[in-house]
């Protein structure tokens, strides 16, 4: 019988077991706790756990992290579990910014510096990746992000912040460890402190935001979109059936696909 290798054994076999099996597997030996541990099968087995389609609802409290399982859109109650953050921090001063198949994008709010950190609840591994510059300028109201993984299989984080006017965007690299700047759209107003920026939304190597002004009437709301293979941003216009001003437009994606729920504001 021809012997399996090392490739087959991790890549096809043991990266379609449920997380907490192996997590198990990482205590048979150093060399396969190494190697359950790479990035690369860590983004191998998050993708194939996705196309399982177990969907999870985290609900976080002042006291307590609960996940839920959602099945068929309904919330299974008798599977809840009770989850605890990895970190000393009091809960109050958890803000959640994004979600990636599986990893959890969250800062921690602090007196003296803000904290950047990828969790992932569901093998309770966490890493603090923020630097000076997160530490000193983020804002509660005025930045947001997303994740996504490049064409090299990269967990990457976009970091957006609004500061005196000007729009700072920023990409951490899992594999590097590090941060770079990106180019912003040049003449944008967003940055401004009359408008307010939606969680950014993944959906078909695209992360979107709604960048909404409800200050100056009769408001204005806009799409903002960030492609992850150039990595460069656009700016999208509605469907002009679509009356959007004044509005609250809410992305999410159904079936791998895009959609956006407009709420108008009755007169």
């Amino acid at each position: 019988m021809e012997r399996i290798g090392d490739d087959m054994m991790f890549e096809e076999i043991l990266s379609r077991l449920p997380a907490k099996v192996v997590c198990q597997f990482k205590c048979v030996c150093k060399q396969w706790c190494y190697e359950l541990s790479t990035p690369k099968f860590v983004l191998i087995h998050t993708r194939r756990l996705s196309n399982l389609l177990q969907k999870k609802l985290l609900s976080l409290n002042e006291h307590t992290i609960v996940v839920d399982d959602i099945v068929s859109g309904n919330l299974e109650v008798d599977t809840r579990k009770i989850v605890t953050f990895p970190y000393d921090v009091q809960l109050s001063k958890l803000i959640i910014i994004g979600s990636f198949n599986g990893p959890i994008l969250l800062c921690i709010r602090r007196t003296d510096a803000n904290e950047l950190v990828l969790w992932n609840p569901t093998i309770r591994r966490f890493k603090l990746i923020s630097d000076d510059y997160f530490s000193h300028y983020f804002g509660r109201h005025d930045d947001t992000g997303g994740m996504y993984v490049d064409e090299h299989n990269d967990l990457k984080v976009l970091h957006i912040n609004c500061f005196a006017g000007a729009v700072t965007t920023r990409v951490y690299s899992r594999h590097n460890d590090s941060w770079r700047e990106l180019s912003f759209l040049k003449g944008c107003l967003f940055g401004s402190s009359f408008y307010s920026w939606s969680h950014g939304i993944y959906s078909d190597k695209t992360i979107y935001f709604t960048v909404s002004n409800y200050w100056i009437p009769p408001g204005e709301c806009n799409i903002v979109a960030f492609d992850v293979i150039s990595e460069s941003f656009s700016i999208l216009h509605f469907p002009e059936r679509i009356q959007v001003n004044p509005c609250q437009v809410h992305f999410l994606t159904i079936s791998n696909r895009l959609h956006g729920i407009v709420v108008r504001y009755s007169d």
